[in-house]
């Protein structure tokens, strides 16, 4: 599916550069990651009201208006002076925001300013916002600590929040370096690569619960309806406070997606995917140790026994769960084969193909394809290509605004029609 043309931007490249550095000095503290200890939930779900009938783009169905509602400390309009940003150890070229965050990975992260860019999300019980710190050279990442659990954030809070941080955004990974490498094996990676900045298009490693819910409402979905979808099913989960008009919840367990009624679902405009989210919490719930164990054991499997298994689950077919297992399975080779990357293929990797239609059978040639071109790291570079794809105003500057009037991005789908 096609997002509708924006008013001209500037090229994506200086798009992103400016976005990436903001004019404003922040106050910066150093911190050390610490393993994050685990979290407290909430069991109880909130009611849901049909998404076809809100009219906020991700509000909290059920909330208060804002003024009425109770806000965390620094979670509520904090002054910057008074805000305290942690560095990560990823620059603005091993991790671009716009690149990253809305590109069709993840639909949770939210835009809660423009100028300094910010992203603000859930990552475990951690409610933080990601930005590039402006008096920084290299543009370095840093987040800033909101609240952890829906308590305040505290300075013991800290470690656990940059660890965290680090396993989601895959920050052992060396970017640079396997971009190098798939510049010198093909040259329209090396075309789209100068194009869009010379780095920063990162694979997230995200919770493999999460990822799983996120994309079966991606399957024939528009964006609007997937964003909907995706933050009714976190409103499941534990609130953790408000930032920029949007309240924000942990992502929910199994165990809270379980008691989610099929009627339900329906009723808030998950249609036919309602059984299907259903069907699966139902199904992860029953695995012998629990399904966040079954589906975490999938990291240690080859990539055709893990898209096989995934597969069981209902609602998942051979795309969504190459996108599953790309983006939180620790299958870095994984291909999903959308429109996108077909036009890519039969343009550039397999022009014999061109003409044809794209079939299971042929997604699978793809996929070949692609790995042998870029090797062990396939999926990282087929990321870059598909954001390549996308017209520069679509990945940077395409916006909407929450209830509040708050600007907020467009994402792309993955794993969708």
């Amino acid at each position: 599916m096609r997002l509708p043309l924006l008013p001209r931007s500037p090229p994506l490249a200086a798009a992103v550069a400016a976005a990436a550095m903001p004019p404003r000095r922040r106050g910066v503290a150093k911190s050390s990651p610490l393993p994050p200890s685990p979290p407290q939930l909430s069991s109880t779900p909130p009611p849901v009201r049909p998404i076809q009938a809100s009219k906020a783009e991700t509000a909290d169905h059920d909330d208060p208006p804002p003024s009425a509602r109770r806000r965390l400390p620094l979670a509520a309009a904090a002054v910057e002076a008074q805000e305290e940003w942690h560095p990560l150890p990823l620059s603005a070229a091993d991790l671009s925001l716009p690149l990253t965050l809305p590109t069709g990975q993840t639909f949770l992260w939210r835009r809660t300013s423009l100028s300094p860019l910010r992203f603000t999300g859930a990552v475990g019980p951690h409610l933080v916002s990601l930005s590039h710190l402006p008096d920084a050279d290299d543009g370095r990442l840093a987040f800033l600590l909101h609240n952890e659990g829906g308590c305040a954030a505290s300075s013991s809070s800290v470690p656990a929040a940059s660890a965290a941080l680090c396993d989601y955004l895959n920050a052992a990974v060396p970017l640079a370096d396997l971009w190098r490498q798939f510049a010198a094996a093909d040259e329209r990676f090396a075309e789209v690569a100068a194009r869009i900045g010379g780095g920063g298009a990162r694979v997230l490693r995200q919770d493999p619960v999460e990822c799983v819910f996120q994309f079966l409402c991606s399957s024939n979905n528009n964006i609007k309806r997937i964003e909907k979808m995706v933050w009714t099913l976190a409103g499941y989960g534990e609130r953790l406070g408000e930032v920029g008009g949007f309240v924000f919840h942990r992502f929910p367990t199994i165990e809270q997606l379980a008691c989610v009624s099929e009627q339900e679902l329906r009723e808030a405009g998950f249609g036919y995917r309602a059984k299907y989210i259903v069907g699966t919490a139902k199904e992860l719930q029953a695995k012998p140790g629990g399904g966040e164990n079954w589906l975490a054991s999938l990291r240690k499997k080859e990539l055709p026994e893990v898209i096989e298994a995934l597969c069981t689950l209902p609602g998942v077919g051979p795309k969504v769960a190459a996108c599953i297992a790309l983006f939180s399975l620790d299958q870095n080779h994984a291909i999903p084969v959308d429109t996108h990357v077909w036009k890519v293929a039969t343009q550039y990797l397999l022009p014999e193909l061109a003409g044809k239609s794209l079939t299971p059978k042929l997604s699978v040639v793809v996929a070949d394809a692609f790995v042998t071109r870029f090797g062990s790291y396939a999926g990282w570079a087929q990321n870059v290509l598909f954001i390549g794809q996308l017209p520069a105003q679509k990945v940077v500057v395409a916006e909407v605004t929450n209830d509040n009037g708050t600007p907020k991005p467009i994402k792309r789908k993955r794993g969708g029609k």
